[in-house]
């Protein structure tokens, strides 16, 4: 069995990042061996509504709960400092990605979660999303059309004979991104357009010849020296709140290797050549980062049979839907 990483674009989305405190980690543990029938038993309520829930595991945890090798490719979140901009890095021992098309069972679900680990886990963010409009962000534009679809997504997060022992799984990093409207709003939209390299109504990209450098697009585009584009997929929510004048995304992206996304965020912030930072970042500032491994079901319920690093590979795919297409 397999994580439910790729799925239909949901309406609502529940993000919780949480640290186990020690002596809970057997705790720990066994709600991530139950955690698909938690979600099977309160998705089966309104199952039209596709509930779903990944859950990553943080550098930090991996020891603290299995005697196993760590996936390769398993480290903290590397913080980045440019010129003008930060990449923090943020601790965090277990993600929670849940998605369904009502808000109510994404609460129902991590209620259920915290009522298992409750005095055993600190939580260090919780954030709820929803669909924005036509899969807009609260900047105004349609957040992203470059997704892979079908065997390409497969391909691009799941990891394979590089790591067999935990091939089938994937990696995640997270950042929550809080936007200055206010700024962004006084732009004028050709302007706004410059920014992200798409024309906002039609959500056309900006040809090559007339693309800013800077552009949210041409910075957040990674091609190997071999011409081939690397890949990964976004899972983006708006979130927000009017009152407290707190406007933002949650940027989650899947792939089978950190790497790519690490580049792509080193181009953000530091850009290459420095100093060539995505524009995007001058309104909108991330607050949180955070890597995960995401194991498969299989091994979340059992991961005896793991013992080392076999010398076969074995092949692994995850859960294939209808994709978000997101941007940042």
């Amino acid at each position: 069995m397999v994580q439910d990483v790729l799925r239909e674009p949901a309406k609502a989305v529940t993000f919780l990042v949480l640290d186990v405190r020690p002596g809970s980690e057997d705790t720990a543990r066994d709600l991530l061996a139950d955690v698909a029938g938690l979600t099977r038993a309160v998705g089966f309520r309104v199952p039209d509504d596709r509930l779903s829930c990944v859950v990553g595991i943080g550098a930090s945890l991996w020891h603290r709960l299995y005697r196993l090798p760590v996936p390769r490719g398993l480290h903290p979140f590397r913080g980045l400092s440019g010129a003008r901009h930060t990449a923090p890095a943020t601790h965090g021992d277990l993600l929670f990605h849940v998605r369904a098309r009502s808000l109510d069972l994404c609460f129902e679900l991590v209620r259920q979660v915290m009522r298992r680990l409750a005095g055993h886990v600190n939580v260090r963010d919780e954030v709820q999303g929803f669909k924005y409009f036509d899969e807009r962000d609260l900047l105004g534009f349609v957040d992203g059309t470059e997704n892979p679809s079908g065997p390409d997504a497969v391909a691009a997060v799941t990891i394979g004979g590089e790591d067999p022992a935990y091939a089938g799984g994937s990696y995640v990093i997270v950042q929550k991104y809080l936007h200055d409207l206010d700024a962004w709003q006084a732009l004028p939209v050709a302007e706004q357009e410059r920014v992200i390299g798409r024309h906002k109504l039609s959500d056309i990209e900006i040809p090559d010849a007339d693309k800013a450098p800077n552009s949210h697009v041409a910075v957040t585009t990674i091609v190997d020296p071999d011409g081939t584009e690397r890949q990964i997929v976004r899972e983006n929510m708006a979130f927000g709140s009017p009152a407290a004048a707190e406007f933002g995304t949650y940027f989650i992206g899947y792939a089978g290797t950190p790497d790519v996304i690490e580049r792509m965020l080193h181009r953000m912030f530091v850009g290459e050549p420095p100093g060539n930072h995505d524009r995007i970042l001058d309104f909108s500032t991330a607050v949180t980062g955070s890597l995960f491994f995401v194991p498969t079901a299989e091994f979340l319920e059992d991961p005896s049979p793991i013992t080392s690093h076999p010398a076969a590979s074995a092949d692994g795919s995850l859960g294939i839907g209808s994709l978000r297409r997101s941007r940042t």
